[in-house]
């Protein structure tokens, strides 16, 4: 895109809000139109010295720099002027002009997506609740928005990578700066399974002040959003505000009177400004009307839940595929069954994640255990069983007795 480097210019002028660049380009039209415009047409807009002076300096090291990190560091760049933005991110207030991604190409605007918010020191049953609701969405192919701090937010998509869904994460910071630092593992399962986005450049540190900011994109993004748990004052609070300010829905989880985790929640349901929900039932069904045909999945059986919850633990790591490992010892060989498809890789290079494309081969002429897959196709366990998720639900691979899994399809260069 030829004015790609003008917007990246335009998008880190300092002192700028993301509503004011959004102002100059309905003004002008175009960010190079911003660029090559004169100090008088600047004084027109009744602008600040500081930020005029900002305009003023038209130096584009800064937006080449950006350019070269992210073909060095493999992220995108979509602008609002594309084709592909998210149509419900382009209609708030103050839409970023800029969103940098990492992962899955970014397609919202033909799903349901649901904003999962709370507060960072969660309970355990804050967590419980964030985590079946991750879960249950993603069973019923709704997309998970959310951020990734400690918390709802973690516990939320882990629950939606183990129902085998796909996330959406808004950061506060640059897609290579992780923050936690201990959630590395999850950053890389998002971008496995979906989407990392931000509006800062790589590079960029997460500061305070920059989540109040990011939280606009995960409701702008949302059908709408759910506060899981949450005292006063809370982040997530501001999230449910923007939504309401949006015209998106707002949920929130009750808790116990008196909770300080869950006074927050509380407090939206008693102003009229949240409704009551017991599961994720209560918000598909508030959105089926718009999806026809989709009717919701009965929930998972309590156990069932509970036990595929536990199996995202808390951080795990596996040796880098291609280390020799050798597979697992104990194979169970399966004869070839009859009228199994044949799927071109090459005509269909899409078809399959990363992680779904390599469970396939390790199971498509043998059947195994998630953990033998695991080992096998080096893979962290977390990830095989949300990806044999997806294949199951898809049609492409099957469970056998013994916990064992087998491809109905056969994959082919």
């Amino acid at each position: 895109m030829a004015n790609l480097k003008y917007f990246l210019w335009l998008t880190t002028r300092p002192g700028f809000q993301p509503g004011e660049a959004q102002m100059l380009l309905a003004h002008f039209g175009t960010p190079e139109a911003v660029y090559f415009a004169e100090r008088e047409e600047y004084d027109l807009l009744g602008l600040p010295g500081s930020k005029k002076k900002a305009l003023e300096d038209k130096n584009l090291a800064e937006a080449e720099k950006i350019l070269g990190d992210c073909d060095r560091l493999g992220i995108h760049i979509m602008t609002i002027q594309d084709a592909d933005y998210p149509e419900r991110l382009a209609q708030i207030y103050d839409p970023p002009c800029v969103l940098y991604w990492k992962g899955k190409a970014l397609s919202v605007d033909d799903h349901l997506t649901v904003g999962v918010v709370g507060t960072r020191k969660c309970t355990p049953y804050g967590e419980e609740l964030a985590g079946k609701l991750g879960l249950e969405l993603a069973r019923n192919g709704a997309v998970l928005v959310s951020g990734m701090a400690e918390g709802i937010d973690a516990a939320g998509i882990k629950g939606a990578l183990q129902g085998g869904g796909t996330v959406v994460s808004v950061l506060g910071g640059g897609l290579d700066v992780v923050y936690p630092k201990r959630h590395r593992w999850l950053y890389e399962d998002v971008t496995a399974a979906g989407t990392l986005i931000s509006e800062y450049p790589p590079g960029t540190e997460h500061a305070g002040f920059h989540f109040p900011v990011r939280n606009r994109i995960i409701s702008g993004l949302s059908m709408g959003v759910v506060v899981a748990e949450a005292g006063e004052p809370s982040g997530a609070l501001i999230t449910a505000r923007l939504a309401l300010e949006q015209n998106r829905e707002v949920f929130a989880y009750p808790g116990p009177a008196g909770a300080p985790a869950s006074l927050g929640c509380n407090r939206l349901i008693q102003r009229g400004e949240a409704k009551l929900i017991l599961s994720a039932g209560d918000i598909l069904n508030e959105f089926i009307h718009l999806f026809p045909g989709r009717a919701p999945l009965p929930p998972m059986e309590e156990e069932a839940a509970l036990e595929r919850l536990e199996a995202a633990p808390a951080e795990e790591f596996l040796p880098a595929r291609g280390g020799g490992r050798k597979p697992p010892a104990e194979e169970k060989e399966v004869d070839k069954e009859p009228g199994r498809a044949y799927i071109s890789l090459t005509d269909d290079p899409e078809a399959f994640t990363d992680d779904e494309r390599d469970i396939l081969l390790c199971i498509q002429r043998r059947s195994l255990t998630a953990d033998d897959i695991a080992e096998s196709a080096q893979i962290p366990a977390r990830r095989v069983l949300s990806a044999l998720t997806m294949l199951q639900l898809r049609g492409m691979a099957e469970e056998k007795p013994g916990k064992r899994f087998y491809a109905s399809v056969i994959l082919t260069p």
